[in-house]
């Protein structure tokens, strides 16, 4: 019982704007064996229930079908946050930045950036910062610093940059032996990093090799982990990348940007703090609550299928290694990241060549599009280039997979969500790429990715000051990324909907350092970041039918006069026990999802299942079962007084009319 009540109790902190059922005492316990015995809930838990837990939960806490619906909109997930300053902060940073975010940040709903037809781009779900900030011992920074230093000093100043190169791992090992220290607390633990003034200028190498005329290295000053921490170093930099010219993204270089809060001229410790807050809370909804790209709907079994089509140049795999991109899933999945329960995901690889597949000649044909550029040369020129329509593309290909399928011998698949990757790998000596800038598109039902025979061009991005080569030949990171977002809805790290602007924001801040996304990771390896949104998405979705499909039902018994008059006596019972026990279910299911329990979020989802078909149940046969009935009213008596009464009033005005000589006639004079 005390079990019990603690649960509840916690679970009323956590969300405290839940309409959540009384604790019912021996409830918590049944579930925890129903789990034991049923882990996937294929059975009705309702059917179990004794009867000393049935009658507390007939006990009806709400009145209206309004109020059921409040309790159902008000569900939010809590992400618990730890914010850890490392190095010179003031001691009451830590009272002064949470005051900051708690006055400017309230809960909001999920996003979604590409919904499905007919659908909003928020769920129905809430989700709230809980921060929690304070000081780090003197002993980390002491720890960073000397190893930065240690790091400067022992390598070569860089011909290309200012910036001297750190590799992550200098600060990344320490900080996470600091966090392996703390995370048996729940929650993600960001930390900012003031270290003081180095002997130069430095900033982050998250790969292999310095940059080169043809390759270029964007450092940064920001690490995500592969658990939950990421680490920002705001004496790095100034860094700058985004778009080279125009465009959307862009981190400027100097003060004007959060992540260069320490650059420039000096600041108050207030209008420190409060770059710092909005930094922290940029990172919480690009990171910690992204916009999911698409809804993902929950299945067991996962195919993601590959579909090489080549020319007469061979099966190069040179940049298009797939044992490799197999390798970065499988790695995440046996690391216990990504699936969720006893989803499986499985891929199969499939060869044709261009010259066999009429098919694809078409697609290529009909999809090839021009557009032309102006450049400055001894004169102003323009120059014709090519590109491949990505929509048009996915057009042919969604017309023609029955036909495409038996010429690449592709079986037809039982079960499961299965996910086709089209890489086209053609013979052209000439740039063509999709939509003029992409490698590789994702779609909601397919990937398409595209390479020529050259080897690399030159992006419209800059970091740092030099011009971003894309290596079009090298399609393993791009396809990584691309998959995450057609099999998991996981957003690039550079894409957040905004409903103030009713569109998509552009924000590169995050996309250096480990993540797949954006023309400035070196990486395919996934972090915490992707590997949470990838089963919080799946989770979200199916928690939003269940809501909205709760709601659909109380507006149908609304529309029916009520949940009394509807329902007759047995019923209705049945009605408020299964609403209850569906209610409690799914606010076990947020509070797991608060505290980053994905399986056991999904339990109580799959569990919660049964009780909303039940309902849906009751209220279809209660609504086959009404009876229409005609009642005849008699008709209203003859108003033989309103009716006397104009007559009398109409008589009376003839007679005025009549008589209107003598009753208007003046006296005459006389004389």
């Amino acid at each position: 019982m005390g079990r019990a009540t603690t649960t509840f109790f916690f679970l009323f902190l956590l969300l405290p704007f839940t309409t959540s059922p009384l604790p019912i005492p021996g409830l918590d316990s049944f579930l925890t064996q129903q789990i034991h015995f049923d882990p996937q809930a294929t059975n009705d838990s309702f059917l179990s229930v004794p009867s000393s837990l049935k009658r507390p939960l007939s006990l009806s806490s709400a009145t209206t079908t309004s109020s059921l619906i409040s309790s159902l909109l008000s569900l939010q997930v809590s992400v618990p946050v730890h914010v850890i300053l490392v190095g010179s902060f003031p001691s009451d940073s830590p009272s002064l930045l949470s005051s900051f975010l708690s006055a400017s940040v309230t809960s909001d709903q999920f996003h979604v950036i590409a919904p499905f037809d007919r659908q909003h781009h928020h769920l129905s779900i809430k989700h709230s910062l809980h921060l929690d900030v304070s000081l780090s011992s003197s002993s980390l920074s002491s720890r960073i610093s000397a190893s930065i230093q240690s790091q400067i000093a022992t390598s070569a100043s860089s011909l290309r940059s200012r910036l001297q190169s750190v590799p992550y791992s200098t600060v990344d090992q320490i900080v996470k032996h600091d966090f392996e220290l703390q995370k048996s607390v729940d929650g993600v633990y960001l930390y900012l990093l003031n270290l003081g003034p180095q002997s130069k200028s430095y900033a982050y190498t998250y790969g292999h090799g310095d940059s080169s005329p043809a390759f270029t290295k964007c450092l940064g000053s920001v690490w995500t982990g592969k658990e939950r921490y990421l680490w920002i170093d705001l004496g790095a930099g100034p860094v700058d990348y985004g778009p080279a010219l125009s465009g959307e993204g862009v981190l400027p270089r100097g003060e004007f940007h959060p992540l260069a809060a320490l650059h420039g001229r000096p600041k108050s410790q207030k209008a420190l703090l409060v770059d710092l807050a909005s930094l922290i809370y940029s990172a919480y909804q690009v990171l910690l609550v992204p916009s999911l790209r698409i809804p993902v709907p929950f299945e067991n079994s996962l195919i993601v299928q590959f579909i090489h089509v080549y020319g007469s140049s061979g099966r190069e795999s040179n940049g298009l290694d797939w044992k490799l991109i197999e390798r970065t899933f499988m790695d995440e999945i046996n690391d216990a990241g990504l699936l969720l329960g006893d989803q499986s995901l499985r891929f199969k690889t499939y060869q044709l060549s261009f010259s066999e597949c009429p098919i694809c000649s078409f697609a290529i044909s009909r999809s090839t599009n021009s557009y032309t550029s102006r450049f400055l040369f001894d004169n102003y020129t323009l120059i014709v280039s090519e590109y491949l329509d990505s929509k048009r593309l996915h057009q042919i290909l969604s017309h023609s997979a029955t036909d495409f399928r038996a010429l690449a011998k592709i079986p037809e698949e039982d079960f499961g969500r299965v996910l086709p990757v089209y890489v086209f790998d053609l013979d052209y000596n000439n740039l063509l790429l999709l939509d003029r800038y992409h490698q590789t598109i994702s779609f909601k039902d397919m990937v398409i990715a595209v390479r020529t025979k050259t080897a690399q061009t030159l992006s419209d991005y800059a970091c740092n000051g030099q011009h971003v080569f894309t290596q079009t030949r090298e399609l393993d990171r791009p396809l990584v990324g691309s998959i995450l977002q057609s099999m998991w809805g996981v957003s690039p790290t550079h894409l957040l909907w905004s409903p103030r602007h009713n569109n998509t924001l552009v924000d590169y801040t995050f996309s250096v350092g480990q993540t797949p996304f954006g023309p400035f990771s070196e990486i395919s390896s996934l972090s915490f970041v992707q590997k949470d949104a990838a089963r919080r998405n799946v989770l979200l979705t199916s928690l939003n039918y269940s809501i909205t499909s709760a709601i659909d039902v109380l507006e149908s018994i609304a529309a029916h006069g009520g949940d009394r008059h509807l329902l007759k006596q047995n019923r209705h019972v049945e009605f408020i026990q299964r609403w209850n026990f569906f209610k409690y279910k799914l606010d076990k299911a947020v509070y797991a999802l608060s505290h980053f329990d994905f399986d056991m979020a999904l339990y109580y989802l799959r569990s919660s299942d049964h009780d909303l078909y039940a309902i849906h149940s009751l209220v279809y046969h209660a609504t086959q079962e009404i009876e229409a009935s005609l009642v005849c009213f008699q008709d209203p008596p003859f108003p033989w007084g309103s009716v006397s009464l104009s007559l009398v009033s109409l008589f009376g005005f003839f007679y005025a009319y009549l008589k209107r000589d003598k009753l208007l006639r003046s006296k005459r004079k006389q004389f």
